[in-house]
């Protein structure tokens, strides 16, 4: 199978996250009065798949495979996958599932776009265990941020259906909206906490030149999301902002962060040379 590369697997685990998307579709239209272990298997097969891509990068260069937009794109879902199966033990929170396989399919989708993945050179593009640390927590930080957003999506459509009243409020297996409160609060904590070890990583870094380093887009849009963050965090705690403000600022502040994404990152000469 030397013919079937990372990239093979990376879009077969695509396709999975895709027929994972359809299947979650279904479950909306039954407004989850049953539970989704199918969903389930779906997206550990796809994640079993997508490690093998993953693995298969990293011993190909030699290197924790965060090298270029695709790869890290790839991290981003993959983090997030991970961080949804282990919280999906719990019958509860399975239903997050149905929310995060359209975000991994969308990402998917994205990341194999071709220019996004060019031919390695002769050498990989970053070195060093500080450099593996900076890029693996800021990107688990993102997928933590993504499954914070899952979560305020399904704690907006919860109360939704309670403030009118509807039957599949009553109906759903959906989590207590208290718990799915509690569980995005707690995940945009830990990836906040993720993303300040992995910029204050980012610091020690080798670069040209401190102000290069600071004046970089790509620095100048992370202290900017890490403030947003800050702000959400600190409003929830400091300024008892109503849960549903909160949760609508983490759906549209990881809106934001995927939409800005890669653009930041095609304009920094640091991460981008």
């Amino acid at each position: 199978m030397a013919w079937f590369t990372d990239r093979h697997f990376f879009l077969l685990a695509v396709l999975v996250y895709g027929l994972s998307t359809v299947y979650s579709v279904f479950l909306w239209r039954k407004g989850f009065r049953q539970d989704d272990h199918v969903n389930y298997l779906l997206l550990l097969a796809a994640f079993v798949l997508h490690s093998v891509a993953m693995i298969r990068r990293g011993f190909s260069i030699n290197h924790c495979p965060v090298n270029n937009l695709f790869e890290a794109t790839a991290f981003i879902a993959w983090s997030a996958a991970a961080a949804y199966l282990v919280i999906g033990l719990l019958p509860k929170l399975r239903f997050l599932g149905a929310f995060v396989s359209p975000v991994l399919f969308a990402i998917g989708v994205f990341a194999l776009m071709p220019e996004l993945d060019p031919p390695h050179g002769p050498k990989p593009q970053f070195t060093g265990a500080l450099t593996s640390l900076h890029a693996a927590t800021i990107l688990l930080a993102y997928g933590a941020f993504g499954l914070g957003a899952a979560a305020a999506g399904m704690f907006l459509t919860e109360q939704h259906d309670l403030k009118f009243h509807k039957l599949r409020a009553v109906l759903s297996l959906l989590p207590p909206i208290q718990r799915l409160e509690i569980v995005t609060g707690r995940l945009v904590l830990a990836g906040f906490i993720l993303f300040t070890i992995g910029l204050e990583a980012g610091r020690y870094l080798p670069r040209p030149t401190e102000a290069g380093y600071w004046s970089d887009p790509k620095v100048i849009w992370s202290i900017f999301m890490w403030v947003v963050y800050l702000a959400l965090l600190a409003s929830r705690r400091l300024l008892a902002q109503s849960s549903r403000r909160f949760a609508y600022g983490i759906v549209a502040a990881f809106v934001f962060l995927l939409l800005t994404f890669w653009g930041t990152n095609l304009l920094s000469p640091l991460h981008h040379p």
